[in-house]
């Protein structure tokens, strides 16, 4: 359960970036190299190199060596869990909120 945790948290904080989004959503669109990723972003190529270190940490892309430069893919397991970790406390907040609202009109309609 830590483990996955901690998954969790690289997920998250991978996903806390705007620039990483983007890129993640260019990635939705096809494999890319890295000068592709970074284009829209006025970054250089270290510092999308580092957003994309960020990314591979947490598990939500996956690099391949071709010849002389890297092909970034994106990997959407991660993003799955974390999706999955989000629906359950959402319904699980829902219910609470529910309850709440049923003892309140409980109680307003004692008045």
């Amino acid at each position: 359960m830590v483990k996955q945790n901690e998954q969790l948290d690289k997920v998250f904080g991978a996903l806390s970036d705007a620039t990483r989004r983007g890129m993640l959503a260019q990635l939705a669109q096809g494999e890319a190299n890295i000068s592709a990723l970074a284009a829209p972003y006025d970054i250089s190529q270290p510092a999308a190199s580092k957003h994309l270190r960020v990314l591979e940490k947490a598990g939500l892309i996956k690099r391949t060596k071709r010849g002389r430069e890297y092909i970034i893919r994106a990997n959407p397991k991660p993003a799955e869990q974390a999706r999955d970790w989000i629906a359950y406390y959402t319904q699980f907040w829902n219910a609470q909120f529910d309850a709440v609202e049923d003892y309140l009109k409980q109680q307003g309609g004692e008045e």
